[in-house]
C-alpha cells in the first residue's frame, strides 16, 4: 500500500505540481512584463495628453481647477507624485522640459520618469550605487520611448560641496522644470548649495517625524542613512518651506503622507498654483503616528533653516 501511495504522489508531483509551478511563474513573469508595458502604454500617453490639455486649458482661460491635492497618482513614482508634476507641468506651462534627479536609484521607480517616458523630457539622473545607475541607463537607452535621446546617468554621491559641479559637469545649467531631491539626509542642505540650475519646480523629501518646528540635522557631508539613528536625520517640513521662502519657493502641496513637499518659484503663476500651509500638509493620521519618534530625538543636536 505504501509503494501504491508512493508511486501516486511521484506521478501528482510529476503531473500535475510540477506544470502547475511552472504556469504559475510564466503567468507570473508575463504579469510583471504586462504591468511595465501598461506604464507606458499608447492609453496611458492618450489619457495624459488629455488630462493636461484640459488643464491647461482651464490654466489658461482662468477657469477654475481643481486643487492639486485631489490631483495625485502613481504611474512610475513610488507615490502619487507622477499626478502632481502632471498637475504643474500644465497649469504652469513649465519649460524647458529639463529636470535633474538627485537619489534617483536607477532613475524608473522615481518622480521623474514619466516626466521622462510619456511626456518626453529630457533630464538627469544622479545616485551614488553603481549598480543602479548602470541599471537604469540600460532601461533607458533601450526603451521605445527614450532610445534616441536617452536622459543622463551619473555616479556620484552628492553632497553640498560638489552638487553644482555634478550637475554642472553634465550640460545642465540654467533654467530647468523640474528639481527632485531624495537622498535621505542631506536633502535640505544640497538643496541650499544649489546654484547652477533654477528649477521651476522643486520636489524635495521632509522629515515628517520631526513634526512642526523648523528643525535639520546639522550637515554631515559623508552622512550615510541610516547613520547614528534611523530617525535622526533630514529636516523637518517647516525648516524645508524657511529654506523655499529663501530661495524664493512657496509651498504649493504635499504628497499624502505629507513628506514629499512641492514648491514653485515664487513668480510662476501664483494665481493657478497658490501657496498652501505647511499645517495643511500634515493631517494624515500616518504623521501623527510617527511623531513621537521624532520627539525621541528631542536630546540630539539641530538647527533652524
Amino acid at each position: 500500500m505504501r509503494k501504491v501511495l508512493q508511486r501516486a504522489l511521484r506521478w501528482l508531483g510529476r503531473k500535475v505540481i510540477k506544470p502547475l509551478t511552472a504556469f504559475s511563474k510564466r503567468k507570473k513573469h508575463q504579469i510583471q512584463v504586462n504591468e511595465a508595458d501598461i506604464r507606458c502604454s499608447p492609453v496611458v500617453k492618450v489619457a495624459l495628453v488629455d488630462l493636461m490639455a484640459n488643464l491647461r486649458e482651464k490654466a489658461v482661460s482662468g477657469q477654475s481647477l481643481p486643487p492639486f491635492c485631489d490631483c495625485g497618482f502613481r504611474i512610475f513614482s513610488q507615490f502619487e507624485e507622477d499626478g502632481y508634476l502632471a498637475y504643474l507641468a500644465a497649469t504652469l506651462e513649465l519649460t524647458p522640459k529639463l529636470f535633474v534627479d538627485i537619489g534617483a536609484a536607477d532613475g524608473v521607480n522615481s518622480n521623474c520618469a514619466n516626466l521622462a517616458i510619456n511626456l518626453g523630457w529630457h533630464g538627469l539622473f544622479i545616485d551614488g550605487d553603481c549598480d543602479a545607475i548602470e541599471r537604469g541607463a540600460q532601461y533607458y537607452a533601450a526603451h521605445a520611448d527614450t532610445n534616441l535621446f536617452p536622459p543622463l546617468f551619473r555616479q556620484s554621491f552628492v553632497t553640498a560641496e560638489n552638487v553644482n559641479g555634478v550637475i554642472g559637469a553634465a550640460g545642465f545649467t540654467g533654467q530647468i522644470g523640474c528639481l527632485s531631491i531624495d537622498v535621505d539626509g542631506n536633502d535640505c542642505w544640497i538643496w541650499n548649495a544649489l546654484e547652477v540650475v533654477q528649477p521651476a519646480v522643486v520636489v524635495i523629501e521632509s522629515h515628517i517625524e520631526l513634526g512642526e518646528k523648523n528643525l535639520a540635522v546639522p550637515y554631515d557631508s559623508s552622512f550615510v542613512y541610516p547613520g547614528e539613528h534611523p530617525d535622526y536625520f533630514g529636516a523637518s517640513a517647516p525648516a524645508m518651506v524657511a529654506l523655499g521662502a529663501k530661495k524664493g519657493y512657496r509651498l504649493v502641496g504635499a504628497n499624502r503622507y505629507g513628506f514629499n513637499l512641492f514648491f514653485v518659484r515664487d513668480e510662476i503663476h501664483p494665481d493657478r498654483v497658490p501657496t498652501v500651509s505647511v499645517e495643511s500638509v500634515l493631517t494624515h493620521p500616518r504623521h501623527i503616528e510617527r511623531l513621537p519618534r521624532g520627539k525621541a530625538m528631542s536630546g540630539r543636536p539641530f538647527v533652524s533653516l
